[in-house]
């Protein structure tokens, strides 16, 4: 006999657990750096109307797979789709998805752990510029050390999840969503105070056009396009496993522009925390991602108070990313329980050892593998498997999604309409049929083929 669906026992559980799926590295990581390299305010506006454009609709696609057949992707599509088609042949990338992203992203959730202990202890505390960055680099030749970490979190993780969806995954992520949204706020007063950031706040919130110039529109169009496509983790059935969990009191489209609202505010605040903090040091915030790991450090060292407001920070990156892997490790656990039948706690035990196992390359990419350059020169394995999830999987995921939502071969525009606008609340416009069934498909492809394009043929 089938298990009864379990439910969130509130709508504010839902809408931060999700919204903590969406939240992750990119945000606090990628975004910032984008937007310093590319120009600032100018940026985030572009960047902003394309969440409206793209974000939020595939957003709402796979809510409503999720609610509509009650499952994960393991057999969602198996219940919704046509007689006679492969539909359901795409649980095979969505999964895939899920666990490549967890191969480099409990590492990089490792560093965060790693690096809010020894910003506590003082670890950072009279380096200069060049010995902060000998650390990091110290650290990335210790696949011990880095293992040490990866285990921690990978085990901290399944053990939330193994308390179950409202015991473990609702109660801790609503806990530290909370918690990363306050800490946010203070980083970011703290860092708008300091003698100097004006400058950085007047960089990041007035626009200015001639970056678009310089580097060319469509360089930055693309940019924005990809950032605002790749920071929702959509395609890969992780959000849908969440629209499972809920019952259709609320209508979708609405509940999809709140966990929109939440991952656009926590990138916003991280761009407020890191502007500020650079220009008052005179750093360069288009750095890329040493500006995390070197930069901000740095800064740090010479702030007043500056161990304080260091771990601070390393502690709100360790909730942003810890987030997402509780989200799609409860992706995991529900798949293999949706498609098999077997307990939770088997489930979990399995896919322990798998992740750890399967996270090694990443770890060992930076030290005893690092002959292995996939994309060339200071390429390492985290960055083919980056390279797999956010230029392929997603991509191809959502595409998948919007056609099945939109196209009679798949479940359909009206089925899809029915469960989007199923309860109360905004419901998602009739009139966009052609925008979904055509443009936002030639959108989804156009990032797809210029992820290949930047990757190997831009100079």
């Amino acid at each position: 006999m089938e298990q009864k669906r379990e439910r969130f026992s509130s709508r504010l559980g839902f809408i931060l657990i999700s919204a903590g799926c969406a939240i992750g590295l990119g945000n606090v990581w990628k975004f910032p750096y984008i937007t310093g390299q590319y120009g600032g305010a100018a940026f985030v506006l572009i960047y902003m109307a394309f969440l409206v454009l793209m974000g939020i609709p595939i957003l709402v696609a796979e809510l409503s797979v999720g609610r509509g057949s009650q499952r994960s992707i393991a057999r969602a599509m198996d219940l919704l789709e046509p007689n006679g088609t492969k539909w359901h042949w795409y649980k095979y990338l969505g999964m895939a998805g899920n666990y490549i992203l967890m191969m480099f992203y409990t590492t990089v959730a490792g560093w965060m752990l790693y690096y809010f202990f020894k910003t506590a202890a003082g670890g950072f505390e009279g380096l200069d510029a060049e010995g902060i960055g000998a650390a990091f680099n110290t650290m990335l030749g210790r696949p011990g050390l880095m293992t040490g970490f990866m285990v921690v979190v990978v085990l901290l993780c399944f053990a939330i999840c193994a308390q179950g969806l409202q015991a473990g995954v609702e109660k801790i992520t609503k806990v530290m969503m909370l918690m990363l949204l306050l800490l946010m706020i203070v980083l970011a007063i703290r860092s708008a105070l300091l003698e100097g950031g004006e400058a950085g706040l007047e960089f990041y919130l007035k626009p200015n056009f001639s970056a678009l110039k310089e580097y060319g529109l469509l360089e930055v169009l693309f940019a924005a396009l990809g950032q605002a496509f790749f920071t929702l983790s959509i395609g890969i059935g992780a959000i849908a496993i969440f629209g499972s969990y809920i019952d259709k009191s609320r209508s979708l489209t609405g509940e999809a522009i709140l966990i929109t609202i939440l991952d656009t505010f926590v990138a916003l605040m991280a761009g407020m925390i890191i502007f500020p903090a650079c220009f008052a040091y005179n750093v360069n915030p288009g750095e890329g991602p040493a500006l995390i790991f070197v930069t901000l450090p740095n800064v740090f060292n010479n702030m007043p108070g500056g161990r304080l407001w260091g771990s601070l920070f390393f502690l709100f990156m360790c909730f942003a990313s810890f987030s997402t892997i509780i989200a799609v490790f409860q992706n995991i656990i529900s798949f293999a329980t949706d498609l098999t039948n077997a307990s939770r706690k088997k489930v979990i035990t399995i896919n322990v050892i798998a992740i750890i196992l399967l996270s090694m390359p990443c770890v060992l990419g930076y030290n005893l593998w690092s002959g292995f350059q996939p994309f060339g020169e200071n390429s390492a394995v985290l960055d083919l498997e980056d390279f797999i999830v956010s230029q392929n999987i997603l991509p191809l995921g959502s595409l998948i999604f919007v056609l099945f939502c939109s196209w009679k071969i798949g479940w359909g525009w009206d089925n899809f309409l029915a469960e989007a606008n199923a309860g109360k609340g905004l419901k998602f416009p009739k009139g966009l049929k052609i925008y979904i069934q055509w443009v936002l498909p030639i959108i989804i492809l156009f990032i797809f083929v210029m992820g290949y394009y930047s990757k190997f043929f831009a100079a």
